[in-house]
């Protein structure tokens, strides 16, 4: 895949770097023929790629704006300023999830006419091609009513762009699936979404309400919410399946009977447990900044870091920031 410039991986961002990392962005330079730095501390940043020097790490438990603030040469910032400065195509981070986003919101900058970059997560459905859309999943704990229409626009357009969905269709987390249903900011983010002016830009449908339980179930393409909602709604759907995947292992190592069962059905399991492996997304995409950033979980394997290269180089191809921009933002 041609891209302008290559992309900028943070090589000390994750509980498993800097060599999972590394591991990872050789294997996305040589398995899918990307170019591809690091950005990291040369002294611990071991790689036959070009290392980006920053001398200073933003800690997974540290205060996410204090560290940008005060960390400039941090890892995460100097790959956000890469980005900006031309010298990458898009970056890539497993660290600290708050940092990632203001180092990208402040050294990219937003697009002009986006109120508040979102995080936009893909979560697999089984039996299902292609996956929705959950935004925001953590970036925007308190939100305005206009701000979740912006995130159903943006959703959107990544929804067509990245999976080919040509009327994505819409729907806004609540408590129940009646109009008058939800809190202050639900009744009114509805009654903006329910007016169809804002989807003409986007080419998507408002499907109304949803609950948690439609979040993996088929007929939605996107599922917009704030920052706070979106993130306990991501994280308890992490550790239930978790959870499943750990009661189902353990029911099949029983006894003799479930050992045998085991082993004629796990051939068939197995396709699913690869659908649902969080590292199979490569991670979400920072949606309403003015570059490509992609926001892989803490614990990402090399695998995970493959695959964030993967969408975040299909991203800069496919123009997902300028889709965004006609669709979102405002002339300049």
């Amino acid at each position: 895949m041609t891209l302008p410039a290559p992309i900028a991986v943070d090589a000390m961002g994750g509980d498993r770097a800097p060599d999972e990392i590394v591991a990872g962005a050789e294997r996305a330079a040589a398995e899918l023929d990307l170019p591809v730095v690091l950005v990291g501390d040369p002294d611990r940043v071991r790689s036959s790629l070009e290392v980006l020097p920053a001398s200073e790490v933003i800690a997974m438990d540290e205060d996410p704006g204090r560290g940008v603030r005060r960390k400039k040469d941090s890892s995460l910032v100097r790959a956000a300023e890469a980005v900006r400065d031309g010298r990458a195509s898009a970056m890539v981070s497993a660290g600290n999830t708050g940092a990632t986003w203001g180092a990208a919101l402040l050294r990219m900058g937003r697009i002009k006419g986006v109120s508040r970059p979102a995080i936009a997560t893909p979560l697999p459905r089984p039996g299902h091609d292609t996956p929705l859309v959950l935004l925001d999943a953590g970036a925007n704990v308190d939100c305005q009513a206009e701000w979740l229409v912006q995130f159903a626009q943006m959703g959107a357009v990544f929804a067509r762009d990245r999976y080919g969905l040509d009327a994505p269709r819409v729907g806004l987390l609540s408590i129940g699936e009646e109009p008058g249903k939800g809190d202050g900011l639900r009744k009114e983010a509805h009654a903006l979404l329910d007016d169809p002016s804002w989807a003409e830009r986007c080419g998507a449908t408002f499907a109304g309400n949803v609950e948690g339980r439609d979040l993996m179930a088929p007929g939605l393409d996107v599922v917009v919410t704030d920052g706070f909602t979106g993130n306990v709604a991501l994280k308890t759907l992490e550790g239930a399946m978790r959870s499943l995947v750990g009661a189902v292992l353990g029911a099949f190592d029983t006894d003799d009977a479930t050992r045998a069962a085991g082993d004629v059905l796990m051939p068939a399991l197995l396709p699913l447990y690869g659908q649902l492996d969080p590292d199979a997304t490569g991670g979400a995409m920072l949606l309403g900044v003015d570059g490509v950033c992609i926001i892989s979980h803490g614990s990402s394997s090399a695998t995970a870091v493959v695959n964030a290269c993967r969408v975040a180089a299909e991203s800069v191809s496919s123009g997902l920031v300028d889709a965004v921009r006609g669709a979102v933002g405002t002339p300049a």
